[in-house]
């Protein structure tokens, strides 16, 4: 399929699949088995490879690679996908990996995504739309960050963690533990809760009541010197249910690493 191919040297298999108003820029690379949607942009020094399929709209800045072999030494070539949406953009020398077979054979990006310089995005990782992951965020394989989460500059996510939605996370933070949705959670010399994450918040427009009721809970989860079972059922009966609430409640449910709690 003819693209709008700028420049020199470029090395595109004959039997990917790109878009026709996809702009390829100088010196990239592009194997057998990528798909690239409409009006994507790769401009130049990018490497994709693998089983991975790009969606439309998407700005690939320099020095970029996507779908190529994980760093999991358990990986032993076996069929793995790389999967990214509509509308992101991709700084200088981001890296994202294919997926592993123990972990589900995916990574998959969503929609309207940021990634800042250096970010690294491990194998089998689910990242959802709209989030922002600032200069060199690491997420180790089998992470989960969900929608409008932000994650600071230098931060690194340990395997299996997830981060809730709108969740903030400070730069340096070292995270170890789920990261609740709403919150802010920001390491010191301890990682720690700081509260509802009231400017995400209200940018997104959510009601200033909810905001209010999902500072108390994490007031109780943080300050109260309550275990987790008890401080969620103070929640449940002293705060008003909202479906932010309930999201919060359900994701400390769900949590098989626990969730950061520390300071508030």
């Amino acid at each position: 399929m003819q693209t709008r191919a700028q420049g020199p040297a470029n090395l595109i298999s004959p039997s990917a699949r790109i878009h026709p108003t996809a702009e390829i820029g100088p010196y990239c690379v592009i194997g057998p088995d990528v798909e690239i949607g409409a009006r994507t942009r790769l401009m130049a020094n990018n490497y994709i490879d693998g089983d991975t399929v790009i969606g439309a709209d998407n700005l690939f800045y320099p020095f970029s690679t996507v779908g190529v072999a994980s760093q999991d030494k358990k990986y032993k070539g076996e069929p793995a996908q790389t999967r990214m949406g509509d509308g992101n953009t991709v700084r200088e020398f981001v890296t994202i990996h294919r997926g592993t077979e123990g972990g589900g054979a995916l990574t998959s990006i969503g929609h309207r995504n940021w990634l800042m310089a250096y970010v690294h995005i491990a194998h089998d990782c689910l990242v959802g739309s709209d989030t922002i992951l600032a200069n060199a965020v690491t997420l180790a394989g089998h992470v989960e960050v969900h929608d409008w989460a932000s994650i600071g500059a230098f931060s690194g996510v340990h395997q299996f963690c997830r981060v809730g939605r709108h969740a903030f996370i400070g730069g340096y933070s070292v995270v170890t533990q789920d990261v609740m949705p709403f919150s802010t959670t920001v390491a010191d010399r301890e990682i720690g809760v700081f509260g509802a994450n009231r400017v995400g918040l209200e940018r997104r427009d959510i009601p200033n009541e909810t905001i209010e009721g999902l500072q108390t809970a994490f007031r109780l989860l943080t300050r109260a010197g309550l275990n987790t079972s008890q401080a969620v059922a103070r929640i449940q009966e002293e705060i008003p249910n909202t479906p932010e609430l309930t999201e919060l409640l359900e994701f400390i449910a769900a949590s098989k690493r626990g969730v950061i709690k520390g300071k508030a």
